[in-house]
């Protein structure tokens, strides 16, 4: 099966990954603030496990939704990079 990002180039070129997440988000409550927003997408971006820039490949999300959740922790495989950013919505 192909990451999203893939799929997104082969199937939905006229969508962005934005639009994508921010329809998403329209369903969720438990939301972090910007600021843990920007951290956890500061460390997804360096991570070796992004893929096309917008997916992670250890749980298939695009980043840009995961990190904004705040019930969800960051998934790289024994080691939660996320764990020192704390919401304070």
């Amino acid at each position: 099966m192909a990451c999203k990002g893939c799929l997104l180039k082969e199937e939905l070129q006229n969508t962005t990954v934005q639009q994508l997440v921010e329809e998403q988000l329209k369903f969720e409550t438990d939301l972090t603030n910007d600021d843990v927003y920007q951290q956890r997408l500061r460390e997804c971006e360096q991570c070796p496990s992004l893929s096309h820039e917008t997916t992670c490949q250890h749980c298939g999300c695009f980043v840009q939704f995961r990190a904004r959740l705040a019930y969800k922790s960051c998934p790289f495989p024994g080691q939660n990079k996320w764990k020192a950013f704390i919401n304070s919505n």
